[in-house]
């Protein structure tokens, strides 16, 4: 089993939730719940492995507090 990390937003005008892997071109997808959403990125990222593994352009690191004054 392969785990990947995918980022998750929440659309202000249409209230999807909208993820994708970062790095991994192709891997994102969209739904209604975050339930919804982890079964599409989960179907988009096996029909992605099927040409083999992939090659990441970038690797998540994580995320990070800015303040502004």
């Amino acid at each position: 089993m392969t785990v990947f990390t995918a980022v998750v937003e929440r659309c202000p005008e249409t209230g999807l939730y909208v993820g994708y892997v970062p790095g991994f071109p192709g891997a994102h997808s969209q739904g209604e719940t975050m339930e919804e959403l982890r079964e599409n990125l989960r179907e988009v990222v096996g029909m992605l492995l099927e040409d083999g593994p992939p090659k990441l352009e970038a690797e998540f690191v994580g995320t990070q507090t800015v303040e502004v004054a």
